[in-house]
């Protein structure tokens, strides 16, 4: 059912999914499917579930910077595999209270913590980090889901991208950055991002642990 859904979402956007939709698709009488989610609110929480499943942090790895590296690029992996899924991923949450929401969604977050405080942070400070952690990989991707290509077959990186369309009086500077915006490159972002916010991290866990804290 889950997997139904998810078909519809990807295929559609999350506002085309619902119960009798999902039932269309199954063959199933409507009814049935309260059995197992009572409304469409709980069946996209499910769905949001079963794909931050596919996270997995390893939580005794001494290389507490590898395992973020990791989780960036699979969580980046997950965007693009799933973009109309992302703005579900990003904002729902901020409708519902942190004790509130599905298990499973938090899981993500207490397989961090569990890495960071094995690796020397204090409760405190691996919160932070997850914070900061998700909030650059929440922008990153909705950056890249942005950099969508209009005619990948034009050579001419104004025409590939559409930006021709835009007045040349009103987006001179836009337009002019036609090249830069063509040459984006999502993954290599990502790591150089990455690379940035784990050093400030290896570099404050450094001093904390010189100063005792």
């Amino acid at each position: 059912m889950l997997a139904a859904a998810l078909e519809i979402i990807d295929g559609e956007g999350a506002e085309a999914l619902s119960m009798r939709r999902l039932a269309r698709a199954l063959g199933r009488d409507p009814m049935t499917l309260y059995r197992h989610a009572p409304n469409k609110a709980a069946l996209l929480d499910a769905v949001a579930e079963t794909v931050l499943a596919r996270l997995d942090v390893e939580r005794g790895d001494p290389d507490w910077a590898g395992q973020l590296r990791a989780l960036a690029r699979s969580y980046r992996r997950i965007a693009l595999a799933h973009p109309h899924l992302v703005p579900l991923l990003v904002t729902r949450p901020l409708a519902t209270p942190l004790a509130l929401r599905p298990r499973g969604t938090l899981r993500p977050l207490e397989a961090v913590l569990a890495l960071l405080t094995r690796a020397g942070f204090s409760a405190a400070d691996a919160l932070h980090v997850y914070r900061a952690l998700f909030g650059f990989l929440h922008g990153h991707v909705l950056n890249e889901l942005q950099e969508l290509v209009e005619n990948p077959e034009e050579s001419d990186d104004l025409l590939r991208l559409g930006l021709h369309r835009l007045p040349i009086g009103e987006f001179p500077l836009l337009r002019a950055l036609a090249p830069v915006l063509a040459a984006y490159d999502g993954a290599g972002e990502l790591e150089r991002g990455l690379d940035i916010l784990l050093a400030g991290l290896a570099a404050t866990l450094g001093r904390d642990a010189a100063a005792g804290r």
